[in-house]
């Protein structure tokens, strides 16, 4: 018999977490952080302690309450490790797994709601991914703050500091890091990507675990699962087809069309097709657009196109502000800036994870003054090893404040609202362009940092486009529509994508309206299936 559980990203977007379990095997499906719940309790300053490890965590709801998976060293030690687990087995979604017959993760990509919990499991627990997403997770766990939320790749193991049961980091003299097992899907990768796998940048040493390669499809347990890349606004982005039991499940993680990537997603589409013909198949879906029946999407052709007609006509320097990890938007921009004669200017932690990314992917863009791409040299009275290496690396490529404010009609400066501190160092003129290409204001805190930002922006006298605000009731002005697409489907693509399918039946995640599905399925041959979280789903039951 298999089994679906969702132990998160039912009735929310993001922090998805799957177990599907079949003939006493166990595979999840993505392990994310819930960014919904973990702001209702903690922000930026507020955070878990981390000298307890997963207690704060577990009480608070944002991990799901199953004993067995976790790793050990993240356990209070002395009694409370003794009394951990009995508070907890009266939830409603407790459950007690045998690490060993879970057989791994299925990561589809190297956003936090869908990868960031990955850091607490056991690190004898594999990750399967592609080859792209793995790099770009390393990549940003070693230019990230050490703590051990952050530690999806490898791992510093905790011991308890005495008999109060606190955790402690041992010295770095003491204890390498602890690799985690990745398995990647796709082409043998090259040396240099084996090489950056196998070290970091951190004075602490690394015990390496070589990454291991699957090819197109992995056998695990009675799973047959095979990887598809599709398109995303991160980097590596894929979906799953898992069989087992005679049954198939296709899992979508976050994707879209409307990227330069669109045919990756469409080739998934069409294999979760032919499996649907031979198999019944369940589909998890994504629906973070689903209710937007409005809108169709923005295509990231348009937004460059868009963007360009702003950027045609700017005087003084241009700030171009879209999200991290968007390597997709960073290429858009280095072409609109060649395009203009103009150079672009990314952070030091830009250039690192493109560094990582393009041994997987060439065709993103390299880093030097004669390929038109810069790195800002923040001005700092220290810097993190992984900084220094950039710096080190590129020591002609380096482009200090200072020459930004004297070169400004020469530049594109890829800047989010943190790097906002450095403008009284640049100067920007009167006049220059502040060009948003990012998310909308979501929520209260959201629409804070677009006030702060605009006090920002007009105390420098510059010119803002494609910007929330709030006297439009936190819409774009019409006139400047289209300098953002959205990394998910609209709600006609989603609906398109389940009907050729044809799956037996949706389990609709990642969405805040699920319902939407059963609406606008009505009548079909399709179910409909609305999960709970915690609760377990037959699947044979499911497809009859």
């Amino acid at each position: 018999m298999l089994r679906l559980t969702l132990l998160g990203g039912v009735g929310e977007v993001g922090g998805n977490k799957v177990l599907l379990e079949g003939e006493g095997c166990a595979l999840f499906l993505d392990f994310g952080v819930s960014y919904h719940r973990r702001g209702r309790f903690y922000e930026e300053f507020l955070n878990p302690r981390s000298s307890f490890g997963i207690l704060d965590p577990l009480e608070m709801g944002l991990l799901p309450p199953l004993e067995g998976i976790y790793r050990d060293d993240l356990q209070p030690g002395g009694q409370a490790q003794k009394t951990l687990w009995e508070r907890y087995r009266e939830r409603p979604a407790y459950r007690s797994l045998d690490k060993d017959s879970v057989f791994g993760v299925l990561c589809s990509h190297a956003h936090l709601d869908h990868s960031g919990y990955i850091s607490v499991l056991n690190l004898d627990i594999p990750v399967y991914t592609t080859l792209l997403s793995a790099l770009v997770m390393k990549a940003i766990q070693d230019s990230s703050r050490s703590d051990f939320e952050q530690e999806i790749v490898y791992a510093v193991e905790r011991r308890p500091r005495n008999d109060s049961g606190l955790l402690e980091t041992p010295p770095a003299s003491q204890q390498p890091a602890r690799q985690r097992p990745f398995v990647v899907f796709g082409d043998t990768p090259t040396w240099e990507a084996v090489d950056f796998w196998r070290q970091t940048p951190a004075t602490r040493p690394l015990a390496p675990k070589d990454l291991s390669f699957a090819g197109g499809e992995a056998a695990l347990g009675p799973f047959r699962v095979r990887c598809y890349p599709v398109d995303h606004s991160i980097p590596g982005a894929a979906g799953f087809l898992v069989e087992g039991g005679g049954l198939a499940v296709a899992y979508t993680g976050d994707l879209r069309f409307h990227g330069h990537k669109g045919d990756a997603t469409e080739a998934f589409v069409r294999a979760a097709a032919e499996a649907a013909r031979r198999l019944p198949l369940v589909l998890l879906c994504e629906g973070t657009r689903a209710g937007d029946d409005d809108h169709g999407p923005i295509t990231e052709q348009q937004v460059a196109e868009r963007a360009l007609d702003f950027m045609r006509t700017a005087e003084g320097l241009i700030i171009a502000d879209f999200g991290p990890r968007n390597l997709e938007r960073l290429t858009i921009f280095h072409r609109l800036a060649r395009h203009i004669g103009r150079q672009l200017v990314i952070l030091a932690k830009d250039a690192y994870l493109l560094d990582a990314a393009r041994l997987a992917d060439p065709s993103l863009p390299a880093i030097g003054p004669e390929l038109d791409v810069l790195v800002y040299c923040q001005p700092k009275g220290s810097y993190e090893r992984w900084e220094q290496k950039v710096y080190d690396d590129y020591g002609s490529c380096l482009i200090t404040p200072e020459e930004v404010g004297r070169r400004q009609d020469e530049l594109v400066l890829c800047f989010s609202y943190y790097d906002l501190k450095d403008l009284p160092s640049i100067r920007p003129r009167p006049g220059s362009l502040y060009l948003y290409s990012s998310h909308e204001a979501f929520d209260e805190e959201i629409q804070m940092d677009f006030r702060r930002l605009r006090n920002w922006l007009d105390h420098f006298q510059m010119r803002y486009v494609g910007l929330p605000l709030e006297e439009l009731k936190w819409r774009v002005p019409e006139e400047q529509v289209g300098l953002h697409a959205s990394g998910h489907a609209p709600a006609r693509d989603l609906l398109e994508l389940v009907q050729r399918i044809s799956p037996r039946a949706v389990v609709p995640l990642h969405t805040n309206n699920p319902h939407w599905f059963r609406q606008r399925l009505e009548g079909s041959q399709v179910r409909v299936h609305v999960p709970r979280e915690g609760q377990p789903i037959d699947l044979a039951s499911l497809v009859d």
